[in-house]
């Protein structure tokens, strides 16, 4: 019926509403048409027109007929019946209702919210995309986080580091929403999620700018900070916010967390309150000023009462839109209710207190005593539902206060004692929770009071009895806990998701069963999921029939995670007694645990345990068989058993093993690396032979199949004939595998064993060592040797022919000969060489290798030892004479079959018939030159030279002696000729002539060159070979050789036996010729065509002899000693020269021994004073020869420290000429020393060693010889900007930096005009600064006068050097609006503020004081504890100038009348100078009228005239009060006494002319202050306190904060009691100078502390290290810290900079990485070497952290800027491929192609409308068009607007834009042409209003009175069209 009545109401109140608007509005129109100026061009529509007594009027009559409505209602009803006298428990009710009261308050449930609802609560949880609200009567609801920040704020809050929620809001925050949706929960049927919106425009909905007032509790967003304040957002576009920011008054206040910003920094899209303190109607701007205190107690200031209605004299009343939830009211109690009571408010309104939110937290059962009718109370609102105009209020404690209720018990907390407070029948129990520090309510609903039903509470449970309860949750709101009783819910280990841990064992009923597993349900009501694959031990596919709804089973905990259980029945699992392993760091090496396979590798398997944990078994640890598949053993989902080997916590790695026991093997028969052994085959796979490996421990090993050879194809003929038995010898262990060994069988790697390497350390550079290949890529080959040591082999260096392919010349496994040429020791890199011109084998291993292989197939084929065939290789031996018959002849060759040996047959060549007639079947005797013994082929020849030999040998008895003669002549190492026999494809069989026709073997390809090409040879072709093996069972029985390199020829033997003969050695004295004399060497021979060569070094022992080979002559013969062996010339590669020398001291000892070098010892040390001889100049060095193998530098700024000298350094020094110098440096592996011409300690500025001591420490970058005081020379690196003073390079790595004050030694106007880049300097060290982190920092100066002793230059180093009145010059270094800084010295700094700039006024400071100019002035004041100087610029002298003005005080009186001009004007007063004086006072705001003055900016302008009296003089505190009130000139008499203006009830004025400088203050003068500041007159001194209390923001002095304090504290002393007097001034003195005295101890600590962090800018590393320990997460410090390393050209330091931030800023400020990665990528960009590589490798590392399109647009940026246009281009195209989606990369495309190829356009615009979505195409076309319009051709954009408009002609925006574009181009036919259209389209009236708008507003900008009156008549035909 309530529901009928309102809308009766509703209807009938429209209908009046109407009729009322139709006749006024008829009565309207025939008035005559207004165009004055007061009437808007297009009124709004929805005003109405009546007067307040015609409203009033007919509000009466709608009353009168609703009421009668109602009673006919009533009565009809009456008839009727009704179907129940109570009302629902949950039922909204409004205002409406007329007759008997409800008897149940309003509450919100679950069937009654609807959208649009108005609700209070309060944050329960704060996820990544949503918020959980606690809503009234415990009810939950969702905030989707677009729905948590306005809109219009969504893009300034990306900025935010971290996800956009968790930075906003905070768990236990206050909040008003409004409810969106209402949906049915899919998940639990009943059930319904409530969807809510924190958007201010939707709460707002009803407010404008006239609705709000004063005193108003707003909430608003916080959509900018700037430097002064906040802008405030209120969701309404109708008008903004702002609140100021000002030290000593109240901050804004974080709604959310009720914090003021100076404990909460305030951040972009953060709610906020306060209290509206002011209203600017003409800028639309709402003043919030806030107090904790006072937004607490504000209550709503409409309508409290009759006497506000008449005060409000723009207040018409409240409507329900403007009742906002938390919006604190004045109410009276209007009845009791059941549950609660109903209040009224606000005059209109009605609402009820539910009795949960009532004062009284434990309302007993005769609360509704405590609630007396009509008595008055607080509260707030908690809903308001606008369907039903049903409100509900809270008067909680808490909530009153604007604070949450405390949480102060926990889900599933116990409490033995809890007292029964209240009974209510057939609903519940109201309990006190014994809780700490206070109580808390609980409830328990009838249905938790026990397990079984209960039907009357009343007799089982008495008020004031103790009962046991558990908390079973909590309404935040309501700060009410719901306590359960039953017995069984303290039974049970899982009552909540707090209970669960990981591997505990549980109970659960089944209650759900679906595909991908099922719901089980803990007894506590807790649910969890169970898998399928969990839901047994083996893999299914479908739940097994145990699983039925309703069954109980025991599962185990798998994990918990957001409130997500899942649990296991996989028997195993469940039954298992072993460790549970639920985190990385119970991971302990040895643990046995169970888990489950998760994935199954080639390599192995991955194994998750609880909790998330998961390990991996590499393939060697599972346990598996040689050659048996890892799928076959084991599945995904099977529970396994395993070990834990080893573990990394912080990395979350965990490497398993499934072989639970392992063997045992002590460290003596543990298998090493390296180590040969030997193994029985087991299995035979197409990659591997798997043995059983005969060593302790039952170790199983793996041969791949490309380690069986050395040869690829003799491995695969080993392979196919391997079969499981066979015993495989001679392994070696390349890797270790956990039970498993990676062998070899390369007889190369076998036989090498002791020289592989294991670790990088075992290499040497230039060493040759075997390996194999591991990998192949592009662009180099990786060798590896034992275990993982591998080396690289770049390109360039693995093939002397650039133009072969490395996969063409090399093959995975391939044996390969590597020449080590670097070895990183840091790194552990190794570079190789694989080129065969320096890997070259100088041994037979390849050959040998090869006839091992192939002798070992040959065994393995043939058959047994005991069988007749057995022995023919014996009968078949090299060289021995065999008869066989002939099987056939051809024209290549015979082939002759053997009688006895049925399957083995010869052949001999062509070549080797030797011209003999041979038939098929005749019977041959032939020689046996080779033996292929696989194959069973042998090669036989019939030359009579070889049968000759054999016979020979065959009759002679004595033939082994003559063969061992013979043999004595064929040695090792020796040259012989050979004759070419036979051409294998792996070899070539030869023969000696000069031994007797010997048969030998020489290889054609070796380890590096398998696969290249070979050179042919030919039968007969004679070759010079190397013996290098006589025949013996090693070499099978043959003679072996190496022939002679295809790039040059040996040495003949003739000349080794010449060598031989010689007898030269090291240590020996020769008998020599010069034959040439070069500037740093003499050239000699001697002996039989030997060579050699004498360095300058070794002339003379001291090295100080000028032109040492003066006294030589070519041809003259000298005495040498050899002390080097020879090495290759530079002109003849072949023939080498000994080192000789001719040093007295080596020629007088007697012969060395042996064969070792002589070398001279690296043996030097720094400090160390040292000669040597010149043998190069550059542009910066001088090169000289200290010995034969040591070499020093001297750098060209070392050598002098004159200019002149410098610029002339090249001429200084000439080839040949000695020089002498001291150690400062050395670098033994170069054995190079660094010189300086003059002596010094080592001691000094951290040296690394002390004189005459060795070191290997490199000083390239110290500064141990330069010393505090030293003049050195120094060239010109860089002018830094502004006066930051010149850059001066003074060594190789070292930089100083000179003071813009130490330029020159007088003061000049612009010290950098004699200097330029390049130009070389004399500089002194003035200061050495050494860092944490070892950079160094050198302070120089360039003045010649090192003292400065010049009249009027000195340089003040010391703040105790200055005194006050002291005349000073220095250079500004810094303008603000308030003063300047300037620099006296490298060490001071003065500040000058505003008013002592100049004597007259100053109107632009940096125009009038530009950086670097120089000034003179006077100090004022000088604080050495601070190191503050203060200093003036006037004529006059301060001091002076006050004493003065403090004289002319004695002429002025109170009640004087006198004139003056404005000097200006302020919000607060005018600043006024009086005539004829230098004085200055203040007319306060109050003294300026009698009346009121609104606007004191529109009355008073700077420089009017104006009459003022004296109303007072304080000649202490020098400070004039004047007033201009009409009434104090119309009596003479009105003069006031001292006393009556010494209540501080006016502003008074600073006495100064020069601090009464241009203050800057806020837009409203601040309303009190903390700081009552005096101006000190003799020496400064108050500067420190004044600005210990100013808020100083970072990086920025206040200079004018002395003058706002005084301000500020004028404004503290203005009270509001005219009739206070002089003792209340007296008093409230006291109290201040008390509280000053206690504050300003606390304000100077902090002021200290604030400037050394914000106000001085860091100029050292140790600086800068404080500044970023202080912020570590600010970008802003950091880049100041790589510019500071790059102005000292530390270019890696910069890097090295930039990684620290990288590590150090924390990971959710993504910003600050941001600026730092492109920060990181400018350094590379202008410093990389090169700088596109350096600058893509750092985009690809950085792209791992960013956001991939941020990073792309900053790296396109940079392209951009430094006009890199093809790197530019490739980006965009790399972008419009990955980011295909995105609007902005198309636009920017667009936008670069106008400015470079504006011809490819169309094309990349039909490519993006292809790849974007089709709601971006009208964006991304009004874009290019605009682009079009700016930047290219406006015809172009013209058409891609018209057709937009032709497919959309009604987008008003597509119009507007177009518009705007033509009016910017400024064509008047072409824009009113495009108007005309538009406003003749046929659209809504709202719409064609903005139309006709924009077009009045052109005209009226055009001036055209008739155009507009023609607007003005076609927006009126279009009205009267649009009614008719």
């Amino acid at each position: 019926m309530a529901a009928l009545n309102k809308k009766n109401l509703k209807r009938k109140s429209i209908e009046v509403q109407n009729k009322s608007s139709r006749s006024a509005d008829a009565a309207a129109s025939a008035l005559p048409l207004q165009l004055d100026d007061d009437v808007p061009d297009f009124p709004r529509g929805g005003g109405s027109r009546l007067i307040r007594e015609e409203r009033n009027e007919i509000k009466v009559g709608v009353d009168a007929e609703v009421g009668d409505s109602n009673r006919k209602k009533k009565h009809k009803g009456a008839k009727s019946g009704r179907k129940t006298n109570e009302d629902d428990l949950g039922s909204l009710f409004g205002e409406g209702i007329t007759g008997k009261l409800p008897r149940f308050c309003n509450r919100v449930t679950l069937k009654n919210i609807s959208p649009g609802m108005k609700l209070w609560g309060v944050i329960a949880e704060v996820n990544e995309k949503d918020l959980a609200v606690s809503l009234p009567g415990g009810l939950r609801g969702l905030v989707r986080a677009s729905e948590a920040v306005e809109l219009a704020l969504l893009n300034s809050t990306k900025d935010v580091e971290g996800h956009i929620l968790s930075s906003l809001f905070s768990i236990g925050q206050l909040v008003s929403c409004v409810v969106v949706q209402v949906d049915d929960d899919k998940k639990e049927t009943g059930k319904r999620k409530v969807w809510l919106s924190l958007r201010l425009s939707l709460l707002h909905k009803g407010y404008s700018l006239e609705a709000v007032q004063e005193g108003m509790v707003l909430t608003a967003y916080v959509k900018s900070i700037e430097d002064h304040g906040y802008i405030l957002h209120f969701g309404l576009p109708s008008f903004t916010g702002f609140s100021p920011k000002r030290s000593g008054e109240a901050q804004l206040v974080d709604v959310l967390s009720h914090e003021s910003a100076d404990n909460r920094e305030m951040i972009t899209g953060q709610l906020v309150q306060g209290v509206v303190s002011s209203i600017d109607k003409a800028r639309k701007v709402v003043h919030l000023s806030s107090d904790p205190d006072m937004l607490a107690k504000c209550v709503c200031p409409v309508l409290d009462s009759p006497e506000t209605f008449v005060q409000t004299k723009d207040l018409k009343g409240i409507s329900l839109d403007l009742l906002v939830p938390g919006m604190m009211v004045n109410a009276r109690i209007q009845s009791t209710l059941d549950n609660g009571i109903m209040l009224s408010f606000l005059t209109y309104f009605s609402g009820t207190v539910d009795i949960f939110h009532l004062q009284n937290a434990f309302p007993a059962s005769n609360w509704k005593k405590q609630y007396d009718k009509n008595k008055k109370v607080n509260a707030r609102i908690l809903f308001i539902d606008p369907s039903t105009r049903a409100i509900g209020l809270t008067m909680n404690p808490h909530l009153l206060l604007n604070k949450a209720p405390p949480l102060l018990v926990k889900t599933g907390e116990i409490y033995e004692h809890s007292k029964i407070i209240r009974v209510d029948r057939s609903l519940g129990l109201l309990l006190e929770i014994p809780s700490h520090p206070v109580p808390t309510p609980a409830y328990v609903s009838i249905s938790d009071v026990a397990d079984e039903e209960v039907h009357k509470l009343e007799k089982k449970f008495k008020e004031g009895s103790e009962v046991r309860a558990r908390i079973l949750g909590f309404r935040f709101l309501e700060g009410l806990a719901m306590g359960v009783l039953k017995a069984s819910a303290f039974e049970g280990s899982v009552f909540t998701h707090a209970d669960v841990k990981p591997g505990m064992i549980v109970k659960a009923k089944v209650i759900t069963v679906k595909g991908p597993g099922a719901i089980v349900q803990f007894p506590s009501g807790v649910k969890a999921l169970c898998p399928l694959r969990h839901m047994s031990e083996f893999d299914i596919e479908k739940p097994r029939k145990k699983f039925k709804v309703g069954a109980e089973l025991v599962f185990r905990v798998l994990g918990c995670k957001s409130k997500r259980i899942t649990v296991t029945h996989k028997k195993t699992l469940v039954k298992s007694k072993l460790s549970i392993l639920s985190s990385y760091a119970d991971a302990t090496e040895g643990l046995m645990t169970h888990g489950w396979i998760t994935r199954i590798e080639n390599h192995g398997c991955f194994v998750r345990f609880y909790n998330g944990v998961q390990g991996f078994a590499p393939r060697s640890e599972l346990g598996l068989e040689a050659g048996c598949d890892t799928s076959s053993r084991y599945h995904v989902g099977q529970v396994v058993k395993c070990r834990v080997t080893s573990s990394v916590p912080a990395s979350h790695r965990i490497n398993l093993s499934f072989i639970i026991s392992p063997a045992k093997v002590s460290e003596d028969d543990m298998v090493k690396l390296g180590s040969v052994v030997s193994g029985v085959i087991e299995l035979v796979t197409p990659n591997a032979v798997h043995l059983h490996v005969n060593v302790k421990g039952n170790m199983k090993g793996t041969i791949f199949s490309e380690h069986l050879a050395d040869h690829q194809g003799l491995a695969a003929q080993l392979k196919s004939a391997l079969k499981p038995g066979h015993e495989l010898s001679h392994l070696l262990v390349l890797d270790i595998e956990g039970n498993n060994l990676i062998l070899s069988a390369k007889y190369s790697l076998v036989h090498g064993a002791q020289e592989l390497p294991a670790d990088a350390k075992q290499i040497r550079p230039n060493s040759v060592i075997h390996g194999y290949v591991c990998n192949l890529i592009e662009t180099g080959c990786f060798v590896r040797f034992l275990g993982r040591l591998t080396g690289f082999a770049p390109r360039k260096r693995a093939l002397d022919d650039r133009n072969t392919d490395l996969s063409e010349a090399f093959y995975v496994g391939q044996s390969v000969h590597s020449n080590v040429l670097d070895v990183n020791s840091e790194t552990g890199r190794i570079t190789l060489s694989l080129k065969a011109s320096s890997c070259l084998s100088m041994d037979c291993s390849f050959l040998q290798s090869y006839f091992s292989t192939e002798e070992k197939i040959a065994k393995l084929q043939g058959p047994d030892s005991g069988s007749l065939e057995s022995d023919w290789l014996e009968n078949f031996h090299i060289g021995c004479t065999v008869e066989g018959r002939i099987h056939e002849a051809k024209d290549v060759g015979v082939v002759i079959s053997f009688e006895k040996y049925a399957d083995v047959f010869g052949y001999i060549t062509q070549y080797q018939v030797g011209g003999k007639a041979l038939e098929n079947g005749a019977t041959v005797r032939a020689v046996v030159l080779d033996v292929a013994k696989t194959e069973r082929v042998v090669d036989l020849s019939l030359k009579p030279e070889f049968l000759k030999r054999s016979d020979k040998d065959s009759k002679t008895p004595v033939s082994k002696k003559k063969r061992k003669r013979e043999a004595k002549e064929l040695r090792v190492h020796e040259s012989v000729t050979a004759i070419v026999e036979i051409v294998k494809e792996d070899y070539l069989v030869v023969s000696l002539p000069e031994c007797g026709y010997a048969i030998g073997y020489a290889a054609v390809t070796d380890y590096n060159t398998q696969r290249l090409h070979r050179k042919q040879f030919s039968h007969g072709e004679t070759v010079i070979a190397t013996i290098l093996a006589l025949p013996s069972d090693e070499t099978a029985g043959r003679l072996l050789l190496l022939l002679e390199s295809f790039s040059q020829r040996a040495e003949t033997s003739s000349s080794k036996k010449a060598k031989r003969r010689s007898g030269y050695d090291v240590g020996s004295l020769v008998q020599a010729e010069l034959t040439e004399i070069k500037p740093l060497e003499l050239r000699l021979k001697f002996g039989s065509g030997f060579l050699g060569r004498v360095h300058i070094t070794e002339t003379n022992d001291h090295h100080d002899v000028e032109n040492p080979f003066s006294i030589y002559k070519v041809g003259q013969t000298l005495t040498a000693r050899v002390i080097g062996k020879c090495s290759p010339s530079e002109k003849n590669k072949k023939v080498g020269l000994w080192e000789l020398s001719l040093r007295p001291s080596m020629l007088s000892g007697s012969r060395v021994e042996g064969n070792k070098q002589m070398d001279v010892d690296f043996n030097y040390s720094v400090g160390q004073l040292v000669n040597g001889y010149v043998y190069k100049v550059d542009n910066e060095w001088v090169w000289a020869a200290i010995s034969r193998q040591a070499k020093a530098q001297l750098f060209v700024l070392d050598s002098s420290c004159e200019p002149d000298e410098l610029l002339n350094f090249q001429k200084r020094f000439t080839v040949g000429s000695t020089i002498s110098g001291y150690v400062v440096s050395m670098n033994r592996g170069k054995k190079s020393l660094r010189l300086v011409p003059r002596p010094f300690s080592a001691f000094a500025n951290g040296a690394v060693a002390e004189p005459g001591k060795s070191s290997d420490a490199s000083d390239e970058k110290g500064v141990s010889h330069i010393h505090k005081g030293d003049v050195l020379g120094g060239r010109v690196w860089e002018i830094l900007a502004s006066v930051g003073g010149i850059l001066v390079r003074i060594g190789p790595h070292i930089y100083g930096k000179v003071h813009y004050t130490e330029l020159t030694d007088s003061w000049v106007s612009d010290p950098l005009s004699g200097y330029h880049e390049g130009q070389f300097v004399k500089c002194k060290v003035l200061e050495i600064n050494h860092s944490v982190k070892g950079t160094v920092h050198v302070d120089l100066s360039l003045r010649t006068s090192s003292e400065g002793i010049v009249n009027g230059d000195s340089r003040f180093e010391n703040v105790e050097d200055l005194q006050p009145n002291m005349e000073v010059k220095g250079y500004v270094k810094n303008v603000t609006p308030k003063g300047c800084f300037v620099m006296l010295s490298r060490n001071l700094d003065a500040k000058i503020l505003l008013g002592n700039l100049s004597d007259g006024y100053v109107q632009d400071p940096a125009k009038e004081f530009p950086v670097g100019k120089l000034v003179t002035g006077k100090i004022l004041s000088v604080e050495p504890l601070s190191k503050r100087v203060e200093v003036t610029l006037k004529v006059a002298d301060k001091n002076n100038a006050r004493q003065s003005e403090s004289g002319d005080l004695s002429s002025l009186h109170i009640g004087d009348v006198v004139k003056g001009r404005i000097k200006r004007v302020e919000s607060f007063g005018l600043f006024i100078v009086i005539d004829d004086t230098n004085l200055t006072g203040l007319c306060h705001v109050s003294e300026i009228s009698d009346n009121r003055i609104k606007d004191i900016d529109e009355k008073f302008r700077a420089g009017q005239r104006v009459t003022v009296k004296i109303l007072n003089v304080d000649v202490e505190r020098h400070r004039i009060s004047l007033g201009m009130k009409a009434s104090y000139f119309e009596d003479g008499d009105h003069e006031l006494s001292s006393s009556s203006h010494d209540s501080g009830e006016e502003m008074e004025a600073v006495l100064d002319d020069d601090s009464v400088a241009k203050l800057q203050l806020e837009d409203d003068v601040p309303q009190s202050s903390n700081s009552d500041s005096e101006l000190e007159p003799e020496d400064g001194s108050a500067l420190v306190h004044v600005e210990s209390r100013a808020s100083v923001p970072p990086l920025e002095v206040v200079l004018d904060d002395m003058e706002e304090d005084d301000v500020a504290g004028q404004l503290d002393n203005t009270g509001n009691d005219p009739d206070g007097g002089g003792e209340n001034l007296n008093e409230k003195s006291k109290r201040l100078a008390k509280r000053k005295a206690k504050e300003e101890k606390e304000r100077e600590i902090r002021a200290a502390e604030q400037r050394l962090l914000e106000k001085d800018v860091p100029r050292t590393t140790d600086e800068f290290e404080k500044a970023v320990r202080t912020s570590p997460n600010s970008s802003f410090v950091w880049i100041k810290y790589m510019q500071f390393m790059l102005s000292v050209a530390d270019v890696e330091g910069a890097r090295s900079v930039a990684d620290r931030a990288l590590k150090t800023i924390n990971i959710t400020f993504e910003s600050e990485k941001l600026n730092i990665w492109v920060a990181y990528l400018n350094l590379e960009n202008q410093y990389g070497s090169p700088p596109e590589e350096a600058v893509t490798k750092l985009f690809q590392r950085a792209l791992q952290y960013c956001d991939p399109l941020k990073l792309h647009f900053e790296l396109l940026g940079l392209y951009e800027r430094t006009d890199q246009h093809k790197l530019a281009e490739e980006l965009l195209e790399k972008m419009c491929k990955k980011f295909k989606n995105s609007s902005e990369v198309w636009q920017r495309r667009i936008l670069w192609l106008l400015k470079q190829k504006p011809e490819e356009i169309d094309n990349v615009m039909t490519r993006a409308l292809l790849c974007l979505p089709q709601y971006e195409h009208i964006k991304f076309l009004s874009q290019v068009a605009i682009l079009e319009f700016k930047s290219g051709l406006p015809d172009r954009g013209r058409s891609i607007f018209e057709k937009m408009l032709r497919e959309y002609p009604k987008r008003i925006d597509l119009w507007s834009v177009y518009l705007d574009q033509e009016i910017r181009l400024g064509d008047a036919d072409l824009i009113r042409a495009l108007f005309e259209r538009a406003t003749s389209l046929i659209l809504p009236a709202k719409r064609m209003k903005s139309l006709f708008k924009k077009y009045l507003s052109y005209e009226k900008s055009q001036g055209d009175e008739e155009r507009i009156e023609h607007v003005k008549q076609k927006a009126k035909e279009y009205v009267e069209a649009a009614v008719a």
